[in-house]
């Protein structure tokens, strides 16, 4: 998208740094402007991980680097880091400077990665991509570059019963810590077990160096990540179940597992399909249990309670509850904004999910990255009853506008903490009901 535009909910490509931090061990050299890892780290918040924000190695690229070039710079500041931080993984990843004058940083990274350091370059100006599309060019360097030099000691397709798992984009998605350990449950508990690669639950460089073994790839995205799954089965041979959208809520995600359980034997995985579909039957009737108990709570209160929601997020949470929103909670889906910068060609196919919703209802979805826009959009429309508003920090003032509830569950998110929380799987939408409806009584005195 050309021009300025208001309240932007992600970043330039630069902040895929988020991808590296994200991994155990793992740090990114930035070779750019002394201020990119600050406008990232102050984006995101709580975002440092090993080595992130503020506390990145970076080449600080000035003028004299623009007249010059900064390669010099570049192998100073990746063999001093060598020297300060103990790392299992480095990823070289420039800005816009570098990106303009065209300096050859991967001949640099070359020169370490003949001497056997675990290094990575990947080209990052913020003016090529997105931090969401910069995500997918992070990762299939990291494999081209770093777990292509271990395929001898890891044989392809050797594990079918393990799983690459390509779903949140690590600080993007505020959940996905959390989510990331839910898939991870959810997947073992049908006899799967998970490479997530990001956070605390993976098990770092290792688990990239063994990419190829796994049987088989699950994308939870609606476009982001979809260049990874194919380099992989480029690559790999390794087919890909691709679950458009974030299973939220008993519905969804009872439909997710039987289609993972599905795709894992027609690919191969030799898993107890009696015991699977019983984890999963457990799995719903513990939901409904607390659903159960929410009975005389929405009797009492449903003539308080919100009877419409509009959501400002990326395309697979605008998506994913949405759905569970009409299904699941009772809460119409009104206007909807999807406000990632979602490619032109994946637009009619979010359309058509979004539009399988119900049979009788017809919900209108705005792609607008800008989110200035989408709220004048929303301010031009009015509906009866009680309001709910679900996006970012940026939006928490237009609810206060429309004396709607608002929760806030997008990038930035300056008004809440969120550490370990999920809102994928079956816990995921219990969670999502207790912060819809504790805001809800919180108006309450």
């Amino acid at each position: 998208m050309n021009g300025i535009i208001e309240q932007q909910r992600y970043t330039c490509a630069i902040g895929a740094m988020q991808s590296v931090v994200a991994i155990p061990r793992a740090v990114p050299i930035l070779h750019s402007g002394p201020g990119c890892g600050d406008m990232i780290g102050g984006f995101f918040e709580r975002s440092t991980g090993y080595a992130g924000g503020s506390t990145s190695p970076c080449t600080n690229f000035g003028e004299r680097e623009v007249v010059f070039g900064g390669t010099d710079r570049l192998r100073q500041i990746i063999s001093n880091t060598y020297k300060v931080l103990d790392t299992d993984l480095q990823v070289v990843m420039t800005g816009c400077t570098a990106g303009i004058v065209g300096d050859d940083v991967e001949s640099v990274v070359s020169e370490f990665r003949d001497e056997g350091r675990p290094i990575v370059s990947v080209e990052t100006a913020g003016f090529k991509a997105s931090n969401l599309e910069a995500h997918s060019l992070v990762v299939n360097a990291i494999i081209e570059q770093y777990t292509a030099l271990f395929e001898d000691e890891n044989p392809m397709r050797s594990e079918p019963n393990t799983v690459n798992l390509l779903a949140s984009v690590p600080y993007q998605d505020p959940f996905w810590k959390g989510n990331l350990r839910e898939y991870k449950r959810l997947l073992a508990g049908v006899g799967l077990r998970a490479n997530t690669l990001f956070g605390p639950d993976s098990g770092g460089t290792a688990e990239w160096r063994s990419i190829p073994r796994s049987g088989f790839n699950i994308l939870v995205s609606p476009w982001h990540g979809k260049p990874i799954a194919d380099a992989l089965e480029a690559r790999y041979g390794q087919p890909c179940l691709w679950y458009p959208h974030i299973p939220v809520g008993a519905n969804e995600t009872e439909e997710f597992l039987n289609q993972v359980v599905d795709f894992a034997l027609e690919s191969g995985a030799e898993i107890d399909e009696r015991g699977a579909r019983a984890f999963i039957a457990r799995e719903r009737a513990a939901y409904y249990e607390e659903i159960d108990n929410l009975a005389t709570f929405l009797l009492e209160f449903r003539y308080g309670l919100p009877n419409h929601a509009n959501i400002f997020h990326d395309a697979g949470y605008v998506q994913a509850l949405a759905r569970f929103l009409l299904h699941e909670v009772g809460i119409v889906p009104k206007e909807q904004f999807i406000t990632d910068g979602t490619p032109k060609k994946y637009h009619d196919k979010i359309r058509a999910e979004v539009s399988a919703h119900s049979g009788r209802r017809v919900v209108p979805i705005y792609f607008e990255p800008d989110a200035g826009k989408a709220q004048d959009i929303l301010r031009g429309i009015t509906h009866p009853g009680r309001g709910l508003i679900i996006g970012s920090g940026w939006d928490r003032e237009l609810a206060r506008e429309r004396g709607a509830d608002f929760l806030s569950a997008a990038a930035p998110t300056p008004y809440r903490l969120v550490m370990t929380t999920n809102y994928a799987g079956f816990s995921g939408g219990l969670r999502v009901i207790e912060d819809i409806y504790h805001n809800v009584l919180s108006t309450y005195k």
